[in-house]
């Protein structure tokens, strides 16, 4: 790239596929490669990792699955691997990587970026606030993580001490992309727009193939999806970027996949809060460049915070639970009276031995539209499968739920049947607490193969304020026909801890009218009533930009993550859900779907 820079997104998960490093080191012109490893569950889990083994804790897939398979054609192409694969444990990560680069005799410079973790002072934090309604502060003797999301300018500061392999803990999953962008064009903290539009570039490829036809609305457009193309992205020194992915693979990219993606998990999209930059995406425009192309540009910036988000994670009792399938005539009855003699019999278990009750309960029929709620059609299926857990403060509580669903074999109703393998165990509930810290009391330190140096944040320049969005105007057209929103929209879901984020795209800028008056308020709880209780914060947000809008839904997640009993505790299908609404549109504009 003469006039900019190519990064490609090569992981959106610990545990993701290793075929994008391949593919995408050869793509022509291939200046960088980010990998986003982690997230809240991953954190709990790489933490009971390292408190097993003190040198485990970061995402071994990395070094087993990126670096060894590809390190040589990475040296040969001077392609430069940026990464938060260090997870709770980067130096230990770090250590890893030079070792395979040792072995195989290259000259690669790896750095480890670290401060993040917070763990060992857990004891002098004051009482934090919790910033999303979840419980009080955790108690210290239960924590297994505590990590500071950091943001690009260290990965940046790392590439200009002349590092080629770049290992974080915990940041933000756009700061890889960020870091590469600042390190290249020379971005300076007060360059607010361009951070904002880094920021995009990295939100856009963090997930992978989620940008490239991965989860997209519109499935069938993918095509043969094992062999999907891995995103990749060229940027230019102001900030606008197209999309693409590598010729000869399957997959797809286009303003559909790409707006989906960046109203993914984004919450208020004029007040996208990130380390580096509060980015406001409501004016964003997304275009068809080409054949798989998607020009993105116009982001804007405003002052960041000044603290970092952290986030804990806490051991908060065990929880258990599976999964069975009944068929036959009734059924769904089958499997809720399957359930109910299963919780009691646990409960006449949890009794005898003097054990108090289950703290929280789940039975999910999936084939019986348990997942629609309110909006369901009724009995779907003469199959369906029968979900059924619990929580309880002890090990032996859970256990006990599991053993009288196995005992219940042979006087179950007729028509149960499991796959064959081994009986489900409780497992450990990690609850998440997010809070605040002031960025002056984190201190980051950089390790580039033993040269050590600390980083310090740059105080931006104050921003103008974010502009207010007003709501678009409810149209007043006539002779009106309902048709399935999925007719209209694209649409994408997922988490912010215990809050779902359900992104909705107009296909057409003439839809969103429409749909932003049919998918007011009292529908969505219509819709999620069954999953978010009586009474929680509910918000839409309104992206003139890209002809979308985002709802932001509290605690509807029964707890998020490993906390949660539910079958889809990230929001996942969420936007699924909606997307057979049916939307009031003219009978003209019903004639050209």
């Amino acid at each position: 790239m003469s006039n900019g820079i190519r990064i490609g997104g090569a992981s959106g998960y610990w545990g993701e596929s290793m075929m994008a490093t391949p593919q995408l080191l050869q793509v022509e012109g291939m200046g960088y490669l980010v990998y986003d490893f982690l997230a809240e569950i991953t954190m709990s889990i790489l933490a009971r990792a390292r408190a097993n083994n003190p040198e485990a804790g970061f995402a071994t897939d990395f070094i087993s699955g990126v670096l060894k398979p590809n390190l040589t054609e990475i040296a040969e192409k001077k392609v430069k691997i940026l990464t938060n694969a260090g997870g709770v444990n980067p130096a230990a990560c770090g250590a890893a990587a030079r070792a395979l680069i040792a072995e195989a005799g290259l000259d690669l410079k790896v750095a480890v970026i670290s401060g993040d973790d917070l763990l060992d002072r857990a004891v002098v934090f004051p009482a934090p606030k919790n910033i999303s309604p979840q419980p009080d502060c955790p108690p210290a003797d239960g924590l297994a993580s505590i990590n500071a999301y950091l943001g690009g300018f260290p990965v940046a500061a790392a590439l200009d001490a002349g590092a080629d392999i770049v290992i974080t803990g915990r940041s933000v999953d756009s700061a890889v992309t960020l870091g590469a962008c600042i390190h290249a064009f020379g971005w300076q903290a007060q360059d607010l727009n361009k951070l904002a539009a880094g920021s995009l570039a990295g939100h856009i490829i963090e997930c992978g193939p989620q940008a490239s036809g991965g989860n997209f609305t519109d499935w069938q457009l993918s095509g043969d999806i094992a062999d999907i193309g891995y995103p990749f992205i060229d940027i230019d020194g102001e900030g606008v970027f197209t999309v693409s992915k590598p010729e000869g693979t399957s997959g797809v990219v286009n303003v559909g996949t790409v707006s989906e993606q960046m109203l993914y998990e984004i919450g208020d999209p004029q007040a996208y809060l990130l380390p580096d930059v509060t980015c406001d995406f409501s004016q964003v425009t997304i275009e068809q460049a080409g054949d798989n192309l998607v020009r993105v540009a116009n982001a804007k910036g405003t002052t960041p915070p000044d603290s970092y988000k952290v986030c804990a994670t806490y051991a908060d009792g065990f929880r258990a639970g599976t999964m069975m399938s009944f068929v036959g005539v009734e059924a769904a009855a089958k499997a809720r009276h399957f359930a109910d003699a299963a919780f009691a019999r646990a409960r006449k278990v949890l009794q005898a031995h003097n054990l108090p009750d289950y703290s929280e309960t789940s039975v999910e029929v999936l084939g019986d539209d348990s997942q629609f709620g309110a909006a369901t059609n009724g009995p779907m299926s003469r199959e369906v499968v029968l979900k059924i857990a619990a929580k309880h403060d002890t090990q032996a509580g859970c256990g006990a739920l599991l053993r009288e669903i196995s005992g219940l074999g042979l006087a179950t109703p007729a028509g149960l049947s499991i796959f064959a393998g081994s009986r489900a165990k409780p497992s450990p509930v990690v609850r998440l607490f997010s809070f605040l810290l002031p960025k002056g009391e984190v201190s980051i330190e950089i390790d580039v193969d033993g040269a050590l140096s600390h980083f310090e944040e740059v105080d931006a320049v104050k921003g103008d304020a974010l502009t207010a969005i007003s709501e678009p105007e409810a149209p007043q057209e006539v002779g009106t026909v309902d048709v399935p929103l999925i007719k209209l929209a694209w649409g994408r879901s997922g988490d912010k801890g215990n809050k779902a984020n359900i992104g909705i795209i107009a296909r057409d800028a003439a839809y969103l009218p429409y749909i932003w008056a049919a998918l007011d308020d009292a529908a969505i709880r219509h819709r999620f009533g069954h999953f978010i209780g009586d009474n929680p914060k509910l918000a839409r947000f309104y992206l003139p930009g890209s002809h979308a809008m985002n709802i932001l839904i509290d605690d509807a997640l029964g707890g998020g993550g490993v906390a949660s009993l539910r079958n889809d505790p990230q929001g996942k299908a969420y936007a699924q859900i909606l997307l057979d609404h049916p939307i009031s549109i003219p009978e003209k504009l019903a004639e050209s779907l």
